[in-house]
C-alpha cells in the first residue's frame, strides 16, 4: 500500500499516517507492506517518520519524482525549489505482481480510512489473488547434474573456499557490487579450471536449454557466471527480495539457474514474493529456471549449508546489450570474454 501524504506536518497527512499507526496490525510484511511517499525535507530531519520493520517504510521523495509519476503532484512541478504546487493526497494499493487494486482519494472527514481498511479486511491472502494458490512462472527441473557430479563442485569450494558476495547496484551512472548483510549474506567460489566450466556447460545446455526453448519459445545461446555458492547456518545466509537484471552491467540477463548442490540444510528455500509465500528447494541436482526479471529472495539458512550453482543465461541480442553497457560496469567488461554455452557444449 502507498500512501502519497505529502507532509508529515500537514494535518490530513498526519491523521492519514495516525491511521495506520493505529492499524499496525495489518502491516507485517507477509500480508501486507506500508510505503509513505514524503516530499518534505523536515519529515526525515526532524524524523517525523521512520521505518519501522516489519511493515512500515517510507520514500522521501524530496524532487518529486514519485509523486509525478503516480499523479500527487503536476508533471511541471517544482518541489525541489520549494514553489508553491497543488498536491491531491490518497492511497494505492497494490496487489503481490505491483498491479493497482483501488486508488482512494483522501476525504475532507477523514472516510476514506475506513474504505481503505475495509478493502483490506476483504483482501485474500497473497498467493490465492486468484482465488486460487498461484504458482510462478518458473521451471522446476530435476536432474540437471548427477549426485557425484554434485559432490565433485562441493568438495571444489570447500578446497578453496569461498568469497564474501555482494549485489549489483547503480552508482553515479557506474555498475558496482554492494555488501549490505541484511540484505544478503553468501560466500561464492568462482571455478577456475576450465575443464570443469566446460561441463557445467555441457550440462546446461542439454538438459536446461531445450526446456526454456520449449515453455518459453527463447533460444539461450550464451552462459554467464561459473560459481559454487554456499549459504551457511553459522554465517545467517540469505538474499532478500530482488530481481537480477536491474543496472546496466546486469540488463542482458534472461534467465537465472539455482542447482542445488545438496540437501543437508534447512531454510535457503526460494521463494517469488510477487506470487504468494510457497518457496521451493529442489533436490540435489535439480534446478530451478526463472526469469530475471522475477522477484525473488532465498530465506535465511538456519541449519547446515546449502550449496548451489548459480549460472545466467542470455542469448545473442542480450549480448550486444551487455556489450553496449560495458562501459558503465565497474571494472569494465568486454565481449570476447563472453562465455557461449552452445558452442562450448558442441565443441
Amino acid at each position: 500500500m502507498l500512501c502519497f501524504f505529502a507532509s508529515a506536518a500537514d494535518p490530513r497527512g498526519r491523521a492519514a499516517l495516525e491511521a495506520v499507526f493505529a492499524n499496525r496490525r495489518y502491516f507485517d510484511d507477509t500480508r501486507a507492506c506500508f510505503f509513505g511517499v514524503s516530499f518534505d525535507p523536515a519529515d526525515e530531519s526532524e524524523q517525523r517518520v521512520r521505518d519501522s520493520m516489519p511493515g512500515l517504510r517510507f520514500f522521501w521523495d524530496f524532487d518529486g519524482t514519485i509523486s509525478r509519476l503516480y499523479g500527487s503532484i503536476p508533471r511541471e512541478s517544482g518541489v525541489a525549489k520549494g514553489d508553491p504546487i497543488t498536491v491531491r493526497r490518497f492511497w494505492v494499493v497494490l496487489d503481490p505482481t505491483l498491479r493497482v487494486t483501488a486508488v482512494i482519494p483522501f476525504a475532507t472527514d477523514g472516510s476514506d480510512r475506513d474504505v481503505l481498511f475495509g478493502l483490506l479486511d476483504g483482501l485474500p491472502e497473497p498467493g490465492r489473488i486468484g482465488g486460487i494458490e498461484l504458482h510462478p512462472p518458473i521451471l522446476f527441473l530435476p536432474n540437471v547434474f548427477e549426485p557425484q557430479f554434485c559432490r565433485r563442485l562441493i568438495s571444489v569450494y570447500e578446497q578453496h573456499g569461498g568469497e564474501e558476495s555482494g549485489f549489483m547496484r547503480e552508482v553515479d551512472g557506474k555498475t558496482v557490487a554492494s555488501h549490505d548483510h541484511s540484505h544478503k549474506r553468501r560466500k561464492d567460489y568462482s571455478i577456475t579450471d576450465q575443464d570443469l566450466r566446460k561441463v557445467t556447460q555441457v550440462l546446461i545446455e542439454r538438459r536446461v536449454v531445450p526446456e526454456i526453448l520449449k515453455a518459453h519459445q527463447f533460444k539461450v545461446t550464451f552462459m554467464e557466471r561459473f560459481i559454487v555458492a554456499c549459504y551457511a547456518a553459522e554465517d545467517g545466509a540469505h538474499f532478500g527480495a530482488h530481481r537480477d537484471n536491474t543496472t546496466a552491467g546486469t540488463a542482458h540477463r534472461r534467465f537465472a539457474v539455482s542447482i542445488n548442490l545438496n540437501a543437508e540444510f534447512e531454510g535457503g528455500e526460494v521463494s517469488f514474493p510477487e506470487y504468494g509465500p510457497r518457496s521451493f528447494k529442489p533436490p540435489p541436482g535439480g534446478a530451478v529456471v526463472f526469469s530475471c526479471s522475477l522477484l525473488h529472495a532465498v530465506s535465511r539458512v538456519t541449519a547446515g549449508r546449502r550449496y548451489a550453482f548459480l549460472p545466467f543465461l542470455y542469448d545473442e541480442e542480450a549480448a550486444k546489450v551487455r556489450e553496449a553497457n560495458a562501459a558503465k560496469l565497474e571494472g569494465g567488461s568486454s565481449y570476447k570474454a563472453f562465455e557461449r554455452a552452445v558452442s562450448a557444449a558442441q565443441s
